[in-house]
């Protein structure tokens, strides 16, 4: 697009009437890179003016989703509905200015417009009737609205950045109301009002607002102001293709944050939904804001994928620092476990979640899998243990816990030695010791490396929880 001759100001503007959902999430960041990479600002507006349905927990929300996906915004928040009187200045400016009018029609009045639009299969459109009248011949009793003289003849174009050409004659558009007749703002002014006193350059929003756009730029020009850049991207759907909904994983952000996944896994994952940059995959936060632009967005929807993101989310465990994965996972082993790690065990559970990362694909995955370390003797097995544990590995227990307690030193590699040598010498694959030794240290058939495992916890430990295992088989437990 070339830099931009003003400096760019691009918002994000929710409505705090549920959680911040995954395409506002996707929405929000697209706004922030965009801003980012032309070195501008990213402003955020709680739209709240809906007061039937904004929450203060949904507010709540919003910024907490923002704050985890570090999509830091620009001074203050803006509040709609603190700007109500601002809102309804403009609209009487219009109408000093003959650009608005009042109109009186009653419910009724309107009630029959929408039935006859009905009938005749077409959008409603307010017919104009107190667009020329005096409000003279106002009947007694009718608050009235103030409406937009909107016009109508001729089109308007919009060079969107992700639609292009867009294209809509004046004919299909209607006086809509400004004011409501308790004097509240509709939505309409209320946002053309807070993008102009916010600077706002560029609005990127989803495609469902295009024909919104043409309202607005109506209202716009009225005020002879200036106009945004539009760019209006598709929205998410389904991996089946339909609109996306709860079953395909339109979850509030935070929802992901419960199921175990990263931010900074989220966030690539959704800067790839419908944008890319050549075949890269993998694109930090640095690379997104230099490669971003809003014009490589395509114009169809992009599928949800969970899968994917999965996927996504294993490549970042495995590159996550291992303190902060600790610290991140420590809280959901505490809830597991119902009680909470000593200092001792948080520091083992450091020292061996290398291995323990590599082979999950969420945090939820990694407090299971670490489970085993935390668990007091004798340690619950599962059926696939059970089945492990049969006839003969009593016996390649009791050859293994005789072979470990004569080892040296407790080291990986020392352990590993010890094991491949007693396999050797009872002629088994390593697989047949190992195995049962698995079932044994942790109750389960999957874990990091045997001989990581045998590390980590520790001889004692090790060597107690073969005997238990030992002693089940014995007494067919």
């Amino acid at each position: 697009m070339g830099s931009s001759p003003t400096p760019v100001v691009t918002r994000f503007a929710p409505s705090p009437t549920g959680f911040l959902h995954i395409g506002g999430a996707r929405t929000a960041l697209f706004n922030y890179l965009f801003a980012r990479h032309f070195g501008g600002k990213f402003l955020l507006r709680i739209e709240d003016t809906d007061r039937e349905r904004s929450t203060q927990a949904a507010i709540d929300a919003i910024i907490d989703g923002m704050k985890w996906l570090n999509l830091e915004w620009d001074g203050e928040i803006t509040y709609q509905f603190a700007r109500a009187e601002r809102h309804a200045e403009v609209a009487r400016q219009l109408l000093a200015e003959g650009k608005a009018y009042y109109c009186y029609a009653t419910p009724e009045e309107l009630e029959e417009m929408r039935a006859k639009a009905r009938a005749e299969g077409r959008p409603m459109k307010y017919d104009g009737r107190w667009r020329d009248r005096d409000p003279s011949e106002a009947p007694a009793g009718v608050k009235p609205v103030i409406r937009l003289k909107a016009p109508q003849t001729g089109e308007t174009t919009i060079r969107d950045l992700v639609q292009g050409e867009v294209t809509v004659s004046h004919e299909q558009l209607d006086d809509m109301v400004l004011l409501r007749a308790d004097g509240t703002p509709t939505y309409m002014l209320a946002v053309v009002v807070d993008d102009h006193d916010m600077g706002v350059t560029h609005v990127i929003r989803g495609d469902d607002h295009l024909n919104n756009a043409f309202r607005q730029l109506a209202l716009i020009r009225a005020l002879g102001w200036p106009e945004p850049v539009y760019a209006h991207i598709p929205l998410i759907h389904g991996a089946d293709g339909a609109k996306l909904s709860k079953r395909h994983g339109a979850l509030g952000v935070t929802e992901y944050r419960e199921m175990g996944f990263l931010p900074e896994a989220v966030e690539n994952y959704l800067l790839r939904l419908g944008w890319g940059y050549g075949d890269e995959e993998i694109i930090s936060r640095q690379q997104a804001i230099e490669w971003f632009s809003i014009e490589a967005v395509g114009r169809s929807p992009s599928r949800f994928d969970m899968k994917k993101l999965e996927h996504l989310n294993g490549h970042y465990m495995r590159e996550a620092d291992d303190a902060r994965l600790t610290a991140l996972v420590v809280p959901r082993i505490e809830s597991l476990l119902e009680r909470q790690l000593s200092d001792a065990e948080r520091a083992m559970l450091q020292s061996n979640i290398k291995e323990l990362k590599v082979r999950a694909k969420t945090l939820v995955e990694l407090a299971q899998s670490a489970l085993f370390f935390f668990r007091t003797r004798p340690i619950p097995l599962d059926a696939g243990a059970i089945k492990l544990l049969q006839p003969p590995a009593p016996e390649v227990l009791r050859e293994a816990y005789k072979a470990l307690a004569d080892t040296a030193e407790w080291r990986t590699d020392a352990l590993e030695a010890t094991v491949r040598a007693l396999a050797e010498r009872l002629g088994v694959g390593l697989g047949k010791v190992a195995q049962p030794l698995r079932a044994a240290l942790t109750g389960s058939t999957t874990s990091p490396g045997i001989f990581d495992v045998l590390s980590g916890l520790g001889r004692e430990e090790s060597l107690g929880r073969i005997e238990d295992a030992i002693s089940a088989a014995a007494s067919g437990k």
